[in-house]
């Protein structure tokens, strides 16, 4: 099961997991859901802030496709492939255009306000990547059985709000959420979502655009 960004264990107590479940309309596994937790507890670590994020472009495609990072985080955008790429955003929480470039761009892209936002690139229109900035230091991305582990120890018991988004909604700007009760330190949820998925894409690719 994939790891996940968390908080760190408190006054050396081991840390367990809370291990959420995502599954569709119909029932089955959702992957690549985006799940995070937020209040009190589940605030952002500083030293998170001073980690480096990236989404780069790699084969004509964002590696990763969906990127979570805390608020106030910075991402670099490398280019990894031979050509040039035109990354931009029209996202409300942070519009921004990198021009046509190679390698990477001089300066990272600090991200202070949270939400979803929608990335794509001037010159090759199938690119498509997302980056969910949350006010939280404990998320990650469900894994192929739809589940995801969410680091948590003994002083985080209590209610707490659970945030759930996938690149498939309807609305992106709009995560379902939901108010949780954690009673143990080794909880399994189980979350199924409320609205319908759209239906997926495959967009074709061009090798010989030359860009």
């Amino acid at each position: 099961m994939k790891k996940v960004i968390g908080l760190a264990c408190f006054f050396g107590f081991s840390c367990q997991a809370l291990e959420v479940t995502v599954k569709d309309t119909l029932g089955q596994p959702l992957a690549g859901a985006a799940v995070w937790l937020e209040g009190g507890l589940w605030s952002v670590e500083p030293s998170s802030l001073l980690k480096k994020y990236n989404m780069g472009q790699k084969d004509r495609n964002f590696i990763p496709h969906v990127l979570i990072i805390p608020q106030e985080a910075q991402v670099e955008f490398p280019n990894f492939d031979s050509i040039l790429h035109h990354v931009y955003s029209f996202s409300e929480p942070k519009a921004f255009e990198l021009k046509l470039y190679r390698d990477k761009p001089q300066a990272p892209i600090k991200f202070t306000q949270s939400g979803v936002v929608e990335l794509g690139c001037n010159i090759h229109d199938w690119m498509l990547g997302y980056i969910l900035v949350v006010n939280s230091g404990v998320y990650g991305l469900t894994d192929k059985q739809g589940k995801i582990d969410l680091p948590l120890n003994p002083e985080q018991l209590g209610s707490v709000n659970l945030h759930v988004w996938h690149e498939r909604f309807e609305d992106l700007d709009k995560p379902e959420s939901q108010v949780l009760t954690i009673k143990d330190v080794s909880q399994k949820v189980q979350y199924q979502l409320k609205q319908p998925l759209l239906e997926k894409f495959d967009f074709l690719t061009d090798e010989t655009d030359g860009y």
